[in-house]
């Protein structure tokens, strides 16, 4: 439990305490040579792959530049000068910064994605330094913000509708919720509370929402869903009739080319407008008990008091895209420009096509633009449209590719309305398009229109018309490009401190490059692995002309067991979308673990056969040519490059868990039956006998993610057709969203139709199942979950089992992560503000020392920033000079009291805190003493020099406290 530190006290108590402590304490002296012998050490970095928004911004004079340093954690200031960009300054923000905007030349705000926080920076000595004056607690993973409202005056921030600083209750269980969530805060009246006081939180019907757009008058403000879906859904295999086709059940082929029938799946049905309807156009509105209303990007009164979404159809478009990236408002015609992919999920198949007769190869996804127009009006706008898709797959390098913009990003437009940029992740490429030929379909694809750009991954895109120049941000090498509007040449190339291992800057590439993983030029990975994580949609990426492949095991339940082969054909059904984040030490790969090594090599733990991930990873070779439309597989070592960086891509730490990580008493009493109760027909026959839970597993064998969250690898056989892969459980909160599903006797419930709902797709293997509470209500040949002879520990009958199903459906939606709840959550010490986030200090070293993190504390930036480290062992503050004295908490609060002196104090991950806190580059050398030395913090080959800046000493601290 933390202390009750006196800063809780008024100000001028806590200085009189800390003057009587200083007379009456002293340091221990093993603290001082604690210090001394003080060596930082580098901290495993940890890879969130964050998607970046809005990455860049000018001030509104044109005279700085801001640019979000994701993955070194700040915000970095240039001065524009006419022949390139000059560093001023690098300011330490929150964790993974992914949106900037600047509302004056002095006060630019920074939306820091993992640490659910908006810092507000001021700048001072002309953008030479600045420092963070007030951090903002706001909802889950914050992705974008802009100023609106009359004077531009309101901050607009869309954020997921959950996590630990929301002040409402997300209602995860709730039927007809909208997931998105727009802060509103007037930017001059920021509030006392710790959180800061928004004047409303706007809730939109679409799931997580990420970009924002803000008319030229500031009236408007344009918010888009980010998984929007495009209205598909699952129709579960027990409401599909058997026997294929002919019997009105899955369309044809009902065998792969050897003529193994394949096993009974369900199907994936699209509402065409009128009808839930399949590929043949046959009609299942009696399988669907819920509607999709599509509504994708939202009219917000920014006026308003308070700001709110437009009444009627005024307040949304439907239909602009599966995936939304970014939006721009075309400052003269006032239409806005919507960046975005269509899924094809409605189709079927991966592979060559020859025996099915056609296949989804080539064709996953369209990049577009969509025009929102007057009245509602939606024009989408395919960028390939040079592509034929009937010929797949030339060889790399071909015309066809060289067009091809992919994974569109941010956008701009010229001042007259003519010109929209647009920047792409997937081409690295800025597409340059005519905006009425845009619009009227008009323009023809040409490598004249297209300005290719070095180091790649374009994300942000910045108009500083009268330089004639365009700044975009090149996630690959982290660096900010300059290209000249008027010759089209890319005119210099800025980098900023990048603190990756060269492991995860070489692998990045082969998620996001189309140019390089599809023949066509438009496809890769991250089409639908949305940065590393999934699409929120389900596919049937079956292939007729595979073969059957053994299942290699081992199992915790034998498919044989059940009547099941012990086989995986390749026309496996619909599969949701997995997340390729957090696949390090937990086995084989896709829902069925037919992606493994086992088949290879024998299976033990923790990296042999079935437990081999980057053997598992590799065998994702044949998706380039048979799902992307590859001409072939790529290289063996590009492969490995990729294996090696996305196996070190993390989950984040579960928002929907208390930040004390302790558990709520339904959340402990669903743990409590999930771990003991004998519930299920496992060998243990308790819920985690399958779905693992051990933070700790095979750390003793130094593996670099240690912990099972769900899962050990193992198979098992859950009530389908086949036989699966034991699931992790990690991000089951991200599933929230669709509710309806007819009464079927294998999952009893409601059939009850539930109206609009934001997602199609659920949970389990192929996302037909609505809720954690449906799923838990299984039943199987007389089996299932609830209390029998076979199961004596199962859920009871009648409203007390009702009562333990959504006590564990809480439990899991709060289920453990590789990271601590605590690691992002950051807050900010002023003079007047230590009453009110005293407790959250508090919290913050009490689960420091708890060892769920490493807990920093920045103030200043540039040549006035100062840091500190928390060391647990001597309980107190290490500063980033050797000549700083260790500070305790009390002495180090102090010093917010101070005019400019605010600290704001961030849970970093675990082997962090040295890198992030006080040895920016890993070198050994202390940021402070580089600084007094005249090197360069922010590289490691910079070395003291003799002479330095002068006395070094004038910047410690030199007293102990």
């Amino acid at each position: 439990m933390a202390r009750p530190y006196l800063v809780r006290r008024s100000v001028s108590s806590l200085i009189a305490l800390l003057v009587l402590a200083g007379v009456l304490a002293t340091l221990p002296a093993w603290a001082g040579a604690r210090l001394a012998d003080f060596k930082p050490r580098p901290g495993r970095f940890t890879v969130f792959e964050s998607g970046q928004v809005r990455p860049l911004a000018l001030s509104p004079t044109g005279k700085l530049l801001f640019a979000a340093n994701t993955p070194d954690d700040r915000l970095e200031v240039f001065r524009v000068k006419n022949n390139g960009l000059e560093h001023l300054a690098s300011i330490p923000v929150g964790l993974e910064p992914v949106a900037v905007a600047a509302r004056n030349d002095n006060e630019i705000w920074v939306v820091n994605h993992l640490s659910d926080s908006v810092s507000v920076v001021e700048l001072t000595e002309g953008g030479h330094s600045g420092h963070v004056v007030r951090t903002l607690l706001v909802g889950d993973e914050p992705r974008d913000i802009v100023f609106g409202g009359a004077g531009k005056n309101r901050a607009f921030i869309t954020t997921a509708h959950r996590g630990q600083n929301v002040p409402y209750d997300p209602q995860l269980t709730t039927p007809g919720v909208g997931r998105a969530d727009v802060w509103v805060f007037d930017a001059d009246h920021l509030g006392g509370t710790l959180n800061g006081t928004p004047i409303t939180i706007v809730t939109l019907f679409t799931d997580t929402p990420r970009a924002l757009a803000v008319s030229p008058d500031g009236s408007k403000v344009y918010a888009a869903g980010f998984h929007s879906g495009n209205r598909t859904t699952t129709i579960n295999e027990a409401l599909v009739p058997n026997g294929g086709e002919a019997a009105g059940g899955v369309p044809g082929p009902n065998t792969n080319a050897e003529g193994v029938p394949r096993p009974e799946v369900g199907i994936i049905v699209k509402f065409n407008g009128t009808h839930w309807v399949d590929e043949l156009n046959r009609i299942w509105d009696d399988k669907v008990r819920f509607s999709l209303p599509d509504k994708d990007v939202f009219v917000i009164n920014a006026n308003a008091n308070p700001p709110a979404q437009l009444g009627g159809t005024a307040g949304y478009y439907r239909g602009v895209g599966t995936i939304l990236n970014n939006m721009v408002v075309n400052p003269v015609s006032g239409k806005v420009y919507v960046s975005n992919t269509e899924a094809g999920n409605d189709k079927r198949f991966e592979g060559p096509g020859i025996f099915a007769g056609h296949s989804l190869r080539g064709h996953l996804h369209e990049s577009r633009i969509t025009v929102l127009g007057q009245g509602g009006s939606v024009t989408p706008r395919h960028l390939n449209k040079h592509i034929n898709y009937a010929v797949c797959c030339a060889a790399i390098p071909n015309a066809e590719n060289d067009k091809s913009l992919a994974l569109p990003q941010e956008m701009a437009v010229t001042s007259d309305g003519r010109t929209l940029y647009v920047a792409t992740l997937g081409t690295s490429k800025i597409g340059v398009f005519d905006t009425s030929a845009l619009e009227n379909n008009t323009f023809t694809p040409s490598t004249a229109d297209q300005i290719k750009v070095s180091g790649g991954g374009l994300t942000g895109l910045v108009l500083h018309e009268d330089k004639h120049r365009l700044y975009t941000l090149t996630r690959f090498d982290n660096s900010v490009a300059i290209v000249d509007t008027v010759s089209g040449a890319e005119v210099g190339h800025v980098a900023m401190h990048n603190p990756e291992p060269p492991s995860v800057v070489a692998g990045r590439p082969f998620l996001y490059d189309t140019s390089f993983s599809s023949s066509h030029g438009d496809s890769s990975c991250a089409s639908c692995h949305v940065n590393g994580d999934f699409d929120s949609l389900a596919w049937d990426l079956g292939n007729p002309d595979g073969v059957v492949q053994p299942i290699p095991g081992p199992f915790e339940l034998q498919p044989s067991a059940f009547g099941l082969l012990d086989t995986h054909h390749p026309m496996k059904g619909p599969m949701a979308t997995q997340s390729l984040r957090g696949m390090a030490n937990h086995g084989p790969m896709h829902w069925r673990g037919d992606r493994t090594g086992g088949n290879d090599n024998p299976s033990a733990q923790p990296d042999s056969g079935t437990f081999d991930e980057v053997a598992g990873f590799k065998k994702f070779q044949a998706a380039f040519p048979n799902l992307l439309g590859r001409s072939g597989p790529i290289a063996d070592q590009d492969m490995a490059a990729f294996a090696s960086f996305i196996l070190q891509v993390t989950y984040p730490p579960n928002p929907v868990r208390m930040l004390s990580n302790r558990l709520t008493p339904s959340q402990e009493a669903g743990r409590n039956f999930f771990v003991n109760n004998i519930s299920d027909l496992a060998n243990r026959g308790a819920c985690a006998s399958c779905h693992v839970l051990d933070r700790h597993a095979n750390e003793a064998q130094g593996v670099a993610a240690p912990g099972f969250f769900g899962t050990d690898g193992r198979d098992t056989f859950d009530g389908g057709t086949e036989g699966f892969k034991t699931p992790h459980l990690r991000n089951q909160y991200q599933k929230v969203g669709m509710f309806g599903m007819p009464n079927i006797p294998t999952l009893p419930g409601s059939d009850a139709f539930l109206g609009d709902q934001v997602r199609g797709f659920g949970f389990n293997h192929d996302g037909s199942v609505p809720t954690i509470f449906r799923f838990s209500s299984v039943t199987t040949n007389g089996g299932g979950f609830d209390q029998s002879p076979a199961t004596p520990g199962g859920f009871l009958p009648g409203p007390a089992g009702e009562l333990q199903k959504r006590q564990v459906e809480d439990f899991l939606l709060a289920f453990d992560s590789n990271l601590a709840p605590i690691v992002g959550q950051q807050t900010t010490l002023t003079k007047d503000n230590a009453t009110v986030v005293g407790d959250r200090i508090d919290l913050l070293i009490d689960r420091a020392r708890a060892g769920e993190c490493d807990l920093v504390a920045k103030s200043g930036g540039n040549h006035g920033e100062k840091g500190y480290l928390y060391d647990v062992a001597s309980d107190r503050f290490l500063g980033n000079r050797r000549c700083d004295a260790p500070l305790s908490d009390i002495s180090l609060r102090l010093r917010a009291f101070q005019d400019g002196g605010e600290l704001t104090y961030t849970c970093t991950p675990p082997g962090s805190g040295v890198r992030i806190g006080i040895d920016r580059d890993g070198d050994g050398v202390l940021d402070g003493d580089e600084e007094d030395a005249g090197s360069n913090p922010a590289d490691a080959t910079s070395t003291p020099r003799a002479g330095g800046r002068g006395d070094a000493a004038a910047h410690c601290s030199a007293s102990a406290g």
